[in-house]
């Protein structure tokens, strides 16, 4: 029997991500957060207090309430999968964030595991759903620029050890620049692009250590594992092909994602984001400035989507297939750049429709 009224959610993972979620999600009047999970009691215990969540405690707990229908997954790369098919064994939908897996055989494990049981797998980035990629797809298929024919994204900074109190984990295997920050940007270039079809690769590592700058394990140093620079051709069976660099190796932060048409050329928004205005430079010094409109609440915005598509019976536009073609075209990238060769990327996804205008989150629909 299908359900109807508000969607259960239960939070797997207390850590430093987990209190933007909670403070979205508990403010969605659709979802029902019903408790926090973590191998950390006290952690998991202080997040549900400070959110005002019911219940707290373990992750076999969580998985017990049969009031929960989507298991939010918000523990470290290494463990997605692993926590996520605990949740698909328990009978609910998930929500991992990104990367959805870490390599292609265990994101394949996942993607079978759901529809095996008939559930649905889900996946962040959710930031493509913002005003800010949003409002630049609708731009670029009312034509806006013509024919979209290339796009350059560049992400660069020292990376974030200087800020993150545990940042090991960002720089061993499921993160670095590529798995941690690619996402965004491989995710919103399908969006606008459609799905990858071949990629070239070249990786570096500027340090074998890095140090620690804030946080009660400032000055500790820690083993960099992957690479710390990524640049990759991407070409899209659409015959469109972009230009990315992702990199925690520059003294210098910039952030770009240009998108150029036969008739001009977008600026979008930083795809970390969930806004802001979109540039649309026209030749010489004709410049248009086009406020986003849309969604503007941030991380968990794709849980509320799952759990709407849910009830709606329709497919939900975050989805593992969409996550697992943008892991696809990540892994292919570090191949590339080992075999010295391009890479054809085998799997493919079909892009969802463009979200509505009056798309809002904080609406009572359910």
């Amino acid at each position: 029997m299908s359900r109807t009224g508000r969607v259960g959610v239960g939070v797997i993972g207390a850590g430093v991500i987990s209190t933007q979620y909670l403070e979205n999600l508990t403010g969605f009047p659709d979802l029902d957060v019903r408790f926090v999970a973590d191998l950390d009691a006290e952690r998991a215990r202080a997040q549900a207090e400070k959110f005002a969540v019911p219940g707290h405690g373990s992750v076999e707990q969580l998985l017990a309430d049969d009031a929960i229908e989507i298991v939010v997954n918000l523990t470290i790369p290494k463990v997605h999968v692993e926590v996520a098919l605990q949740a698909i064994a328990a009978g609910k939908h998930v929500w991992s964030e990104k990367p959805i897996a870490l390599d292609r055989d265990s994101g394949r494990e996942l993607l079978t595991a759901a529809r095996a049981a008939g559930l649905r797998a889900a996946a962040a980035p959710d930031t493509f759903l913002g005003a800010g990629i949003q409002t630049a797809r609708r731009l670029l298929e009312a034509g806006e620029i013509g024919t979209p024919m290339t796009a350059l994204t560049l992400l660069q900074n020292p990376g974030p050890e200087s800020w993150h109190p545990n940042p090991d984990f960002l720089f061993q295997e499921g993160a670095g620049p590529l798995f941690d920050i690619g996402p965004y940007y491989i995710t919103a270039l399908v969006q606008l692009f459609g799905p990858v079809s071949r990629v070239t690769g070249v990786v570096s590592k500027a340090k074998p250590t890095r140090t620690i700058g804030s946080g009660p394990r400032a000055g500790q140093s820690f083993e960099v594992t992957v690479p710390t620079h990524v640049s990759a051709l991407l070409e899209f069976a659409s015959g469109q092909s972009a230009q990315s660099t992702f990199s925690f190796d520059s003294t210098i932060t910039r952030m770009q994602f240009e998108v150029a048409g036969v008739d001009g050329t977008i600026v979008v928004p930083d795809p970390n984001t969930f806004s802001g205005d979109v540039l649309v430079h026209r030749g010489g010094d004709v410049v248009d400035t086009v406020p986003a409109v849309g969604a503007t609440t941030t991380r968990g915005t794709g849980v509320l989507e799952l759990a709407r598509a849910i009830r709606a019976g329709v497919p939900e536009r975050a989805s593992a297939e969409l996550a697992f073609h943008v892991l696809d075209v990540m892994a292919a990238t570090i191949e590339s750049a080992e075999s010295g060769a391009p890479v054809a990327i085998a799997s493919t996804v079909e892009v969802p429709p463009a979200l509505p205008e009056d798309f809002d989150p904080t609406a009572s629909t359910l």
